[in-house]
């Protein structure tokens, strides 16, 4: 019985060497990305809306420009849509490769195991049950081999089940890394194509600038658009004014901070509030704002005072704008943005982005239009901002 019994101490020792467990594999997709994903495709949805319903207006320059920074701002999402899921794909591809030696490490284990196994059975000779109770000195002896042979069996059973699931798993990691390949490759080519479009109109859009600045007669008649889409902002102001005023949330009143307020981004004034005369054309406009030029490297627009932000939306001839209440009827606002970054209702606080700056309904180029009104009534707002 000795040979026997060194056997089957032999296979059980080998067969119970410590297994070590795969690391556990990341959750595909937090709630946040899906959250965020939402938001871009809702704002997708509203875009396409807005460029549907601009395409059954008359068309002018202001409503050229419109349709223009619609489609523009469309592409933008879409290709922000597109580069979230590349980031997540990336992420995905990584956590695959990441597992993939951990899986392969555990099925090479369980290989040498079984090899071991297989060489010490042929070392010690095939055995079966017959021979155990053959060789059985006692029933003491017969039952107390039956069960090592028992739990051999159960132990051998175990180690082929999960060579044979690591070797799933391997498999399934290496199609699924093939899958992310091929998933990653056409996201970047989607994005490639949308970035390429998001060019074409960018392109466009200068060049409806520059038909419409070497023009006099493309200059007046967009004037007089702009003039019509000034009074439509006051409007939207009168408004707000007439809103309920709800509590003074700042902690220092608007009016306090008067030319101490800071700019709402660094750069150049490109034209300054008031009665405006063109160099070549000699026609006169009223500005009721600034247009600031901010630098390239510093695209981020801010609060010049904490407030409610009362409207977040695109307004005809200003872009995606925003306009935040102060409180004691003083309202800035902020135009030609690229993005918005703080939505309707949201509170916000001095110095706080609020945007990023970009050409929506500009004429001259990436700007920022800031403009301050009390009463629904613009103001000047270089007698309140702090002097730089």
């Amino acid at each position: 019985m000795r040979p026997l019994k060194l056997a089957l101490a032999a296979v059980l020792t080998l067969a119970l060497l410590p297994v070590r467990p795969l690391a556990p594999q990341t959750a595909s997709g937090s709630k946040e990305y899906e959250q965020r994903l939402a938001r871009i495709r809702d704002e997708i949805k509203a875009l396409r809306g807005k460029l549907a319903g601009e395409e059954k207006k008359e068309k002018t320059m202001l409503s050229t420009l419109d349709r223009i920074g619609f489609t523009k701002s469309l592409l933008r999402n879409e290709l922000a849509l597109l580069t979230m899921q590349l980031g997540k794909n990336q992420a995905d591809l990584a956590g695959i490769k990441k597992d993939i030696p951990g899986i392969q490490a555990n099925l090479d284990r369980d290989r040498d195991a079984l090899k071991r196994i297989l060489v010490t059975l042929y070392k010690y000779g095939r055995f079966d049950i017959l021979r155990v109770i053959l060789e059985s000195s006692s029933l003491a002896t017969l039952i107390g081999e039956t069960k090592h042979l028992g739990l051999l069996a159960a132990t051998q059973e175990r180690m082929i089940a999960d060579y044979a699931k690591n070797l799933a798993d391997l498999g399934r990691a290496a199609e699924a890394l093939k899958t992310k390949e091929a998933e990653i490759q056409d996201l970047i080519g989607k994005a490639t194509a949308k970035k390429t479009e998001l060019d074409a109109q960018e392109r466009r859009n200068r060049a409806l600038v520059v038909e419409i600045k070497s023009s006099r007669k493309a200059y007046e008649q967009t004037i007089g658009e702009l003039n019509v889409r000034a009074q439509e902002l006051q409007k939207i102001l009168q408004k707000l004014e007439n809103q309920p005023p709800g509590l003074m949330f700042p902690l220092f009143p608007f009016l306090d901070r008067k030319g101490k307020l800071p700019w709402p981004t660094a750069g150049t004034v490109l034209q300054k509030f008031g009665i405006q005369r063109h160099p070549q054309y000699n026609t006169v406009t009223m500005n009721n704002g600034l247009e600031i030029s901010p630098p390239k490297d510093n695209l981020q627009v801010r609060a010049v005072h904490g407030g409610k932000v009362v409207f977040a939306d695109y307004i005809q001839g200003y872009g995606n704008s925003i306009i935040i209440s102060h409180g004691g009827s003083y309202h800035t606002i902020y135009g030609h943005c690229a993005e918005l970054l703080v939505a309707l209702n949201d509170f916000v606080a001095d110095g706080q982005p609020i945007a990023v700056a970009g050409d929506t309904g500009s004429l001259v180029g990436v700007s920022v239009y800031f403009q301050i009104s009390y009463q629904a009534k613009p103001l000047d707002p270089l007698q309140w901002l702090s002097r730089r």
